[in-house]
């Protein structure tokens, strides 16, 4: 096999292999022979069909089948000889194969970077901690017995807001009912923004056996794109006004939630809400890690990378403007940053690969087993073994599932090497530190509640979304998707759209 690099242009790369006639024509002749020893031709008995008749029926097809493996074996045979290091596969292109010459194809890939590592030890981080807040499981308590609520049929109530109201309902539009738009022994609470705005307030002050037609307008961000913006009138007969019994905060609501006392409960939300903080405290710091590393090293990163991280980027936008002209017009202004934030991506990938490696970090067996086994739980019970077949049969798919946790051993091995000093500061004030590019915030003594700063959606990308891969040498496979319900057109209030995309908080 002869190898000859004609393009080593940055991390681009052009290979031009030939790989000898006899080579071909040996396996050719290999394989009609052995297809002569099965095939059954009319005058011959099995087994003692001449091989020139079998060439002459079935040479092409198995000429192009033996093409495509010695393709596959010299490619692989080139990166091992060279020592290369392809960022994604290759793209081959084969020249017309002549039997009895020389097979000669060109490939032409990107290689992954050399990667010089700066400094990891000593760096220097502030770890933003929240005290626990007794006010604040008090206030979860409450709002737990708030959900625990029963309502009660109140004969002759005249219905107020926090009041239930237990209705049948057709809307209309243009007095021809809709799909989707009937309901019936639905309980609505008053003034819960369950329903669409307006839908609600025009049922203050019914009592049992009222009949009332309801006039709303769908939000023009209504999730069902026929209903956008659209007029409604919603024929309700109510059936019930109920209120609400008084839920008290004592062992019984504990039991009634499958816990022993009030004070495991107060114990629990405790728990809950310290794993709530030290996540906001991880997401900060990890974020101000990534910040720092993105800063200090700069190199090459391969464009077949980058634009197949952009497309994922740009096909998850497309996803969720897909009914909003004005957030695609936006998204379209702000093409460059998304960009961007793919290298970002790329860049933070490939370095934290490296450390790793570097390093001795790894996933064991027995965590992507459990990674497996916590996948399958997603699914009903009789797919659970065919998804842990999938990826235990499927490689790119399971680097893919792998990633995030490796991601997140080398962080915690970062981190275990930085300077990392504390400070107390206010729930609100880490928050808006975290909605917030480049905020610090103020000691807790001196915080005041702020209010969730909006940074622009490309900017949201590159801090929600940091993402490292494994070293990738190939493009996953996509790993089986749940299936999804799908959402009626009930006057159910429009959920607020998702403004990040990407994975978890890097």
């Amino acid at each position: 096999m002869q190898i000859d690099q004609t393009l080593n242009d940055g991390l681009k790369r052009v290979i031009t292999v030939k790989v000898p006639a006899t080579r071909i024509e040996g396996k050719l002749d290999a394989q009609i022979a052995d297809i002569a020893k099965k095939i059954r031709m009319p005058g011959f008995r099995p087994g003692k069909a001449p091989p020139q008749m079998v060439r002459k029926l079935h040479g092409d097809s198995v000429k192009a089948q033996i093409v495509e493996e010695v393709v596959q074996e010299s490619s692989q045979a080139v990166f091992a000889e060279t020592q290369l290091r392809p960022a994604m596969q290759p793209q081959i292109v084969v020249r017309e194969y002549d039997a009895g010459g020389d097979l000669e194809f060109t490939m032409e890939f990107e290689v992954l970077p050399e990667i010089t590592i700066g400094a990891i030890e000593g760096i220097a981080l502030e770890k933003l901690t929240v005290a626990q807040d007794e006010g604040a499981v008090e206030e979860t308590l409450r709002r737990i017995a708030d959900q625990q609520k029963r309502f009660e049929a109140a004969e002759g109530r005249v219905a107020q807001a926090g009041d239930a109201v237990l209705i049948d309902f057709v809307g209309k539009i243009d007095g021809d009912a809709f799909e989707g738009g009937t309901g019936k022994d639905v309980q609505l609470v008053l003034g819960s923004g369950q329903f669409i705005p307006g839908f609600e307030d025009q049922l203050i002050g019914v009592k049992a056996g009222d009949a009332r037609a309801v006039g709303v307008n769908f939000p023009d961000d209504y999730q069902v794109a026929y209903l956008k913006g659209r007029p409604a009138v919603f024929d309700v007969t109510v059936r019930e006004v109920r209120t609400a019994a008084a839920v008290e905060l004592d062992d019984a609501l504990a039991k009634n939630l499958g816990l022993e006392s009030l004070e495991q409960l107060k114990e629990f939300i405790s728990t809950d809400l310290g794993r709530q903080h030290d996540a906001l405290t991880r997401t900060y710091m990890k974020r101000k890690l990534l910040d720092h590393l993105h800063a200090t090293h700069d190199f090459p990163v391969p464009d077949a990378m980058v634009e197949a991280e952009f497309a994922q980027i740009w096909q998850q936008l497309e996803r969720e403007t897909v009914d909003n002209p004005e957030e695609r017009a936006t998204m379209e202004n702000e093409r460059d940053e998304y960009r961007a934030i793919a290298v970002r991506r790329v860049r933070l990938g490939l370095l934290l690969s490296q450390i790793g490696q570097a390093n001795g970090v790894d996933v064991t067996p027995q965590e992507m087993a459990q990674l497996i086994w916590q996948e399958a739980q997603r699914y009903p019970a009789k797919q659970r073994q065919q998804v842990v077949e999938f990826f235990q049969q499927n490689a790119a798919a399971s680097a893919q599932l792998r990633a995030p946790l490796y991601e997140e051993k080398v962080v915690d091995f970062i981190l275990g090497k930085a300077n990392i000093s504390e400070r107390a500061v206010s729930l609100e004030a880490l928050q808006a530190a975290i909605d917030s590019e480049d905020a610090a915030p103020p000691p807790v003594e001196d915080a005041k509640p702020a209010p969730k700063a909006r940074k622009k959606k490309a900017e949201a990308v590159a801090d929600a979304a940091d993402t490292a891969a494994d070293e990738p040498t190939v493009a996953a496979e996509a790993a089986p998707a749940a299936d999804a319900a799908e959402e009626t057109a009930k006057p159910k209030r429009a959920r607020a759209k998702k403004k990040d995309t990407g994975n978890d908080d890097a």
